[in-house]
């Protein structure tokens, strides 16, 4: 009998510590709002580790007060894509002028992988680069001959065209001894002028300057956007 009891005691004291534990166990709305506080704290310490440092900001602080400016970094595509590092799609290693954001996909303009720049598009998207050497950011404008050819480019409308097109300045087209290219090597202080053709999104001209490579062979960039176009459109194939 008194077997029996210390049994029905023990018993009920595992029920009433199970009881207990239950409702003081944390409920799936309760950690679905931990999982959100941990994303938005992730991805804080994401931007911070992206961004420009602060004294890179501070040196340029005039330039950037200026409308349509902007200073980032570009992570090595080599280095932090696929290493499961950062959560951001492409790993830093791409920068969207227009959306301001490194996260690869729509809008996508610029690049960096092997220490070459691209403009690495997908689909029927594509666009060139020009580097400018060793000349101020400041000084480039439309009037720059590089600029102007750009800004004059007309963008073709069918997608068969515009493959074609891609494959033409992937090997690349000179005017007046400088060179359109799909890829650049990346060059600390050299200035680059950039256009990115982006069906049904965006097209812009985009002149940049490399301004610093860190340790990690990633770089910062000091940018600025010269002219946005209206949509580019594909004409449906018949």
């Amino acid at each position: 009998m008194k077997r029996l009891f210390t049994v029905a005691l023990f018993v009920a004291a595992i029920t009433t510590c199970s009881i207990t534990s239950l409702a003081q166990s944390e409920s799936r709305d309760e950690v679905l709002k931990k999982i959100e506080t941990k994303r938005a704290e992730l991805q804080a310490l994401e931007d911070k580790f992206l961004a420009a440092s602060e004294e890179d900001a501070s040196a340029y602080t005039e330039f950037l007060q200026q409308p349509d400016t902007g200073i980032t970094r570009l992570l090595p595509r080599e280095t932090f894509d696929n290493k499961n590092t950062l959560t951001t799609r492409g790993g830093g290693a791409y920068y969207s002028f227009t959306r301001r954001t490194h996260e690869y996909g729509w809008g996508t303009q610029i690049g960096l992988e092997q220490d070459s720049l691209s403009v690495t598009f997908a689909g029927a998207d594509y666009g060139m680069l020009a580097r400018l050497g060793d000349l101020p950011l400041s000084a480039i404008s439309l009037e720059n001959p590089a600029a102007k050819f750009l800004a004059s480019y007309e963008p073709v409308a069918e997608e068969q065209q515009a493959r074609s097109e891609y494959r033409r300045f992937s090997n690349g087209v000179k005017v007046e001894d400088v060179l359109f290219k799909t890829h650049q090597p990346a060059i600390v202080n050299n200035t680059y002028v950039l256009r990115g053709i982006h069906y049904s999104d965006s097209d812009v001209l985009v002149a940049f300057r490399i301004v610093r490579k860190d340790l990690d062979d990633s770089v910062v960039i000091l940018w600025k956007l010269l002219k946005k176009y209206p949509k580019p459109v594909l004409a449906r194939a018949n």
